[in-house]
């Protein structure tokens, strides 16, 4: 498997992928998300997994955070996405992309690095924790429409 940045000509693949990671999205925002992410090349980045035949596997999304929970240094590394095709996991892919997440935040000085993970997502939350990631906190969000 070959870890690597994304190549201009597989944002289409790259796009599929996050659907299936982030399905409850519009295709408008998710591409609207892609656009950002790359045209923030200096705090983003996007690596694939690449099988043998060159099909994109899985991707990793990373960026540098000024601020992340259970972190205390500046800049910090963040998974922002994390996606491994159901064929391909359990086989290190996940783990490859995650290293190579984590070589790319150390390059730009980072010495921690942040994700996330949705409370119900049990199998992301320990896949994080295999990869020596433990929980900073839970999270619940609150909100309210106003003059109604």
């Amino acid at each position: 498997m070959e870890i690597r940045e994304i190549r201009p000509e597989e944002q289409d693949t790259w796009l599929a992928l996050r659907q299936l990671l982030w399905p409850d999205h519009s295709m408008e925002d998710l591409k609207r998300e892609q656009r950002q992410l790359l045209a923030e090349s200096d705090r983003n980045s996007v690596l694939v997994a690449a099988s043998p035949s060159g099909q994109l596997v899985g991707f990793v999304e990373v960026s540098l955070r000024d601020w992340a929970e259970g972190c205390t240094s500046q800049p910090v590394g963040y998974i922002e996405g994390w996606y491994v095709q159901p064929a391909h996991r359990l086989a290190g892919v996940g783990r490859q992309l995650v290293h190579a997440a984590e070589t790319w935040a150390a390059s730009r000085g980072c010495t921690e690095m942040g994700s996330d993970a949705e409370l119900w997502n049990e199998t992301s939350r320990l896949a994080h924790q295999a990869l020596g990631y433990s929980e900073a906190t839970r999270l619940v969000c609150f909100s309210k429409k106003l003059g109604e």
